[in-house]
């Protein structure tokens, strides 16, 4: 029925991903006497819908299946909706509550469970790929009923790990709370730290730079120390000059410092 106009302001978008996104249907228009059979006239045999030219053979094959039994006709599908050139639209004069068990059961396996917000209920039809039934109450004795491509969400974009000012690709580091246990960080202000340990006495370092100061003198680390503003990232190799030792133990190191030991994944920028 080209010519019936509806009133369906349902945002499809990603229903198939959750529920939650379905817009409420407003009360919509009775469709126009005309377009219905007259209540004395016998009701023509309901067709199967065909599938045009724009429509995808997986959705045309689905559409044939629901509207099997649905038994609706054909009309152009509404704008509002929002939908794939692909979709099928049927106009059914049949409840929604009626219609979801007879889809439910026409499709068996390959259906999932509706997901129903407000006059509007999707079930996501497991083919490949995946396409969904959609059923719209227009009132209590009306349905619109969508067959079309499911909706694909656009896989995010690996977040980009911002490098801290001074760290050297490539190399291994570790947190200042990493070391909990076998090492005490202080901070002392100005970019200074204190790493100190009951049995191997203290190392004080300086943000950027290589020169830091043991209990014994001056020392040079491999690598200078960084910081993101809040947490010391400080180079692994730069713990030999607190003494300590680092020894794979499978997934991790173990960091043993005297008497203590601890064991972590370095951070490897």
């Amino acid at each position: 029925m080209p010519g019936m106009r509806l009133s369906l302001p349902v945002t499809l978008g990603l229903a198939l991903l959750g529920p939650a996104s379905l817009a409420q249907t407003a009360p919509t228009q009775t469709p126009p006497a005309q377009s219905t059979p007259a209540q004395s006239a016998p009701a023509a045999p309901a067709k199967a819908p065909a599938a045009s030219a724009t429509t995808n053979r997986a959705v045309s094959a689905l559409a044939v299946e629901v509207g099997a039994v649905v038994k609706g006709r054909l009309l152009d599908c509404p704008a509002s909706l929002k939908l794939s050139g692909n979709a099928v639209c049927l106009y059914v004069q049949t409840p929604a509550a009626t219609l979801r068990p007879l889809v439910k059961g026409r499709l068996a396996a390959r259906a999932g469970d509706w997901k129903t917000t407000g006059k509007a209920s999707v079930l996501l039809v497991k083919d490949t790929p995946a396409n969904f039934v959609m059923l719209s109450a227009l009132n209590d004795k009306e349905t619109l009923v969508v067959v079309d491509a499911a909706p694909t969400a656009k896989a995010a974009a690996p977040a980009r790990v911002a490098v801290p000012a001074g760290v050297v690709k490539g190399q291994p580091y570790v947190l200042g709370s990493d070391l909990v246990g076998v090492v005490k960080v202080t901070a002392l202000g100005g970019g200074k730290y204190r790493l100190s340990n009951a049995d191997q006495g203290t190392l004080t370092v300086t943000v950027g730079a290589r020169a830091a100061q043991t209990d014994a003198g001056a020392v040079e680390l491999p690598l200078a120390p960084a910081t993101d503003g809040k947490n010391l990232i400080f180079p692994l190799a730069g713990l030999r000059a607190l003494g300590c030792t680092t020894t794979p133990n499978g997934g991790v190191l173990t960091v043993a410092c005297g008497s203590d030991s601890v064991g972590l994944k370095p951070i490897v920028f």
